[in-house]
């Protein structure tokens, strides 16, 4: 998830801004899967377990358990959750979704195949770092990361994200932060995306696939 760099971001009550962003109508970031998702998908196979961070209205998760991927999503928005389980259930697919804080959550150890982070640039590089820590400690041996946000000169084409650098990834802070971890691709670009009202236009983009160590 991000916040359009048109609006202040309010990150002291995450809960309110983002019940309010999801009480509009539509989805906000559309029902589409993310691309670079979609485009990495097939690194999971069906039935392992994948989990989704900061899922909002759910298009993400319910593109996986299309799959027959098993489906743990969460956000903190207790309306983008309902709204998510909404359209789990007319898609016809089983997400387990729950409403939580990422900046209080108890990461398990070793319990997932997969994680899918995908634009949650809500995180200052304190929380940002806790919340790479913990997406470590809950993937398996040999389970893969498919990560993907905006880079600095996004704060130029301001089509989403919070216009906030220090929220923003860099080739070399995402090596550093998983160093533990064999980086499968790390991609720098720019891409036109069309992802609801939330993320649309020209962005400067970065994605990574990297897997845990057996």
């Amino acid at each position: 998830m991000s916040v359009p760099a048109s609006s202040t971001p309010t990150f002291d009550d995450p809960a309110g801004t983002w019940n309010r962003r999801f009480s509009e109508s539509g989805y906000l970031f559309g029902t589409e899967p993310n691309g670079w998702l979609h485009d990495h998908a097939d690194l999971w196979q069906a039935g392992q377990r994948v989990l989704c961070v900061a899922d909002g209205e759910g298009r993400n998760s319910v593109f996986l358990a299309q799959r027959g991927i098993t489906v743990d999503a969460f956000d903190i928005s207790e309306v983008g959750v309902r709204k998510a389980r909404d359209f789990a259930r007319i898609t016809g697919v089983r997400v387990n979704f729950a409403v939580a804080d990422i900046a209080q959550l108890q990461w398990p150890h070793g319990q997932y195949d997969g994680v899918a982070a995908i634009f949650f640039q809500f995180a200052d590089p304190e929380l940002r770092a806790r919340i790479f820590r913990g997406f470590q400690r809950c993937l398996k041996p040999g389970g893969i990361l498919v990560l993907q946000g905006y880079t600095p000169k996004q704060l130029e084409y301001r089509t989403g994200g919070p216009p906030i650098e220090s929220h923003m990834y860099t080739p070399e802070l995402l090596r550093e932060s998983f160093a533990g971890m064999e980086i499968l691709e790390l991609r720098e670009y720019e891409a036109d995306l069309a992802e609801g009202n939330g993320h649309k236009g020209r962005s400067a983009l970065i994605g990574l696939v990297a897997r845990k160590a057996h």
